[in-house]
């Protein structure tokens, strides 16, 4: 997995920028929030300029019918399908695990919603900027909570609680209906030399295990790292029958490795190069995507292929399409 590293600014440079400061909300009310730091936060009571560093804040507000002004990438100069493409229309301000705090600046949030790992040694300027909120992002337990804590700060706290309710109930009915004596072994992964794959509580992996999947890396560690480096040895060892691979771009060293090709999920064609909805999983739009591809390709005779901008178009309201 790519270890990324935060990028550097100019002091000078950027408090110049941070001394423009950040608009605020119309009415200058603000609410008490306590993020997944454990920081409590002063927010505007009705943010009206939202930035997002990850997709996270971005699949939430479309969700809820609203339209962030800032979003970062996961690879430049792909918008992602799931959320329509509209993060286009959004100022780019970097790569998630490396925003670019003058861009972030000039978009004038008043509210930025930010992963915390790729973010946390940058908080205090964040803050400077506008009200820095951070959700971890990782686990599904957290979908949950994230979601409803998102949609209340947007002032949307009862149409959060519904999404999160729908999901609950599409998971079990997809559960319901998968075959009941088949456990594909599986496993998610970024590609590398070294596969970087994730454990169980991860909320894609918890998906595809919550409708009957066997993940090879199984579960995390009590206060572990929701992955694990799995070398590909240890991949053969274990032979997932479907491999899901979050598709960064064309490099894909793990392929050159002899021992992929051995693998069961190759010989059978049942590895899939999925998108970022299968990273960035926590949001309501994401998830309820993955889970229906994930149905799809463990029982492709149960369920049948998805298109994923069809289901985000069902999944986002009509005005904030056009």
């Amino acid at each position: 997995m790519t270890r990324y590293a935060h990028k550097f600014f100019s002091a000078l440079g950027l408090s110049a920028m941070l001394m423009a400061g950040a608009a605020q909300a119309d009415d200058g009310k603000k609410v008490s929030v306590v993020d997944d730091r454990g920081v409590t936060v002063e927010v505007p009571a009705q943010p009206k300029r939202i930035a997002s560093i990850s997709y996270f804040a971005d699949d939430v507000a479309l969700a809820l019918g609203i339209k962030p002004v800032a979003s970062t990438y996961m690879t430049k100069g792909r918008e992602p399908d799931f959320l329509l493409g509209l993060t286009s229309g959004m100022k780019q301000i970097g790569q998630r695990a490396k925003p670019n705090l003058e861009l972030l600046s000039e978009a004038k949030p008043d509210l930025i919603i930010a992963i915390r790992r790729y973010t946390a040694g940058n908080a205090a300027q964040l803050q400077n900027i506008a009200p820095y909120v951070a959700y971890n992002m990782e686990l599904l337990e957290e979908s949950y909570s994230e979601t409803a804590a998102l949609s209340k700060l947007l002032g949307r706290p009862e149409r959060g609680e519904q999404l999160n309710a729908d999901f609950r109930k599409h998971l079990a009915e997809f559960a319901a209906k998968a075959p009941k004596d088949v456990h594909p072994r599986f496993m998610i992964m970024w590609g590398g030399a070294t596969p970087f794959a994730f454990h169980t509580e991860n909320t894609s992996a918890s998906i595809v295990a919550a409708i009957g999947g066997d993940n090879v890396p199984g579960p995390k560690t009590p206060g572990g790292e929701f992955g694990i480096d799995l070398s590909l040895e240890t991949m053969l060892e274990k032979d997932p029958e479907v491999i899901f691979v979050y598709d960064s771009g064309p490099d894909r060293p793990h392929e050159s490795n002899p021992i992929w090709s051995q693998l069961s999920a190759v010989k059978n064609n049942r590895v899939f190069y999925v998108g970022d909805q299968w990273v960035e999983t926590n949001g309501p739009i994401a998830r309820e995507i993955v889970l229906r591809e994930a149905a799809h390709y463990l029982y492709p005779d149960t369920f049948p292929a998805v298109d994923v901008k069809a289901e985000a178009v069902r999944l986002i309201p009509a005005e904030l399409q056009n």
